[in-house]
């Protein structure tokens, strides 16, 4: 069987009857009319390997698998390629499988297993990624990563845009007052409630005290003004009429970090859920989504990390945060803030194909 390189190096040419022995059978590659066939690089490349391509010609001189490779480059992907394979999947090189796919998002479409390029369904859209590439989290969700390390060993993220919910009222206890105190505000006389049916604050006196005044954190203060649900005065008495005070304190403790949290955590708390102090986790928050008072209290569901809209990571961060969370029995959330102040919500989780 003859097969052929393209002058760019992106298509591989099959006559004979490449159809019916590749793609019929096997899902490789897509037919071009008759018995004829093209492959991605990444198709030829495995089926070299396997040995059901001798050799693959290209300028006038035949490339075994070793020159192919080294001629088109597709070492990271020949690896994913070859493990799904392997997994018992067939896939596509994204463009062929679907030309809307954008090659900078996508590098493969893994269809179910028992199904191929000639079904409709999809099982995962693949983006291949070395250990070393910085990864924008605004490029990601609805797609998994597999991520190539130095010693070629394969990890695989699923990404999605879910947002942590929540069953809780976000409607909180009016009329409550508050002192600022360094970073934090102390409301004196709370109703019940606030802490134990809304989970606001933290007892001044330790966890086991069973009434007393409340610490709010900046955003939790923030929040509550927002809402006409809190009065805050400053040390001395003096009443503050909005929330600029708080949010310029957060704004002095933790620069303009403080604006995305607060955003973040309004967010959350309007989805239902119940966004605490993320610290010993190495996160912005943690998050509760099934909650009646604190004494029903179980694990948070959810670790939140907010980032600008900027910001990139590398794959071994990102290992880093879904190694932890998981470990702790939690999901990794990042919460995407924008200009405009709205977030984006990225989910990140291991997944075995």
């Amino acid at each position: 069987m003859h097969a052929t390189l393209d002058a760019d190096g992106r298509t591989v040419r099959l006559d004979g009857n490449a159809r019916q022995r590749f793609y019929d059978s096997r899902g490789y590659g897509r037919p071009t009319g008759g018995n004829g066939l093209e492959l991605a690089p990444v198709e030829a490349a495995h089926l070299l390997q396997r040995g059901d391509l001798d050799s693959v010609d290209f300028e006038g001189r035949p490339l075994d698998f070793r020159a192919f490779l080294a001629t088109t480059g597709v070492v990271l992907e020949f690896v994913v390629y070859k493990d799904l394979r392997d997994r018992g999947f067939y896939l596509s090189p994204a463009g062929r499988a679907d030309e809307t796919e954008r090659a900078s998002d996508v590098d493969f479409v893994v269809y179910p297993r028992g199904s191929g390029p000639w079904d409709d369904e999809v099982a995962h859209r693949v983006r291949v990624v070395g250990e070393r590439e910085p990864l924008s989290p605004r490029a990601l969700g609805d797609v998994v990563l597999a991520i190539v390390d130095e010693d070629g060993d394969l990890t695989y993220f699923e990404t999605a845009h879910d947002a942590p919910g929540g069953t809780l009222d976000a409607d909180p206890p009016r009329e409550l007052e508050g002192t600022l105190l360094a970073d934090r505000v102390l409301v004196w006389e709370p109703p019940e409630t606030l802490y134990e049916g809304h989970f606001y604050g933290q007892r001044l006196y330790g966890r086991n005290a069973d009434a007393g005044p409340l610490q709010l954190s900046l955003l939790e203060a923030a929040s509550l003004v927002r809402q006409d649900a809190l009065a805050v005065t400053d040390a001395s008495g003096e009443p503050m009429t909005d929330d600029s005070a708080v949010v310029a304190r957060g704004r002095e403790v933790e620069g303009d970090r403080f604006d995305r949290r607060l955003r973040t955590y309004t967010a959350l708390r309007d989805e239902g859920g119940v966004p605490k102090s993320g610290f010993k986790f190495g996160a912005d928050f943690r998050v509760y989504e099934t909650f009646s008072t604190v004494s029903d209290l179980s694990h948070s569901d959810s670790l939140v990390r907010v980032l600008d809209p900027d910001h990139t990571v590398l794959p071994r961060e990102l290992s880093l945060d879904v190694r932890l969370a998981g470990g702790v029995r939690k999901r990794m959330v990042f919460a995407l803030t924008d200009a405009n102040g709205g977030v984006d919500w990225l989910s990140v989780a291991r997944l075995t194909p």
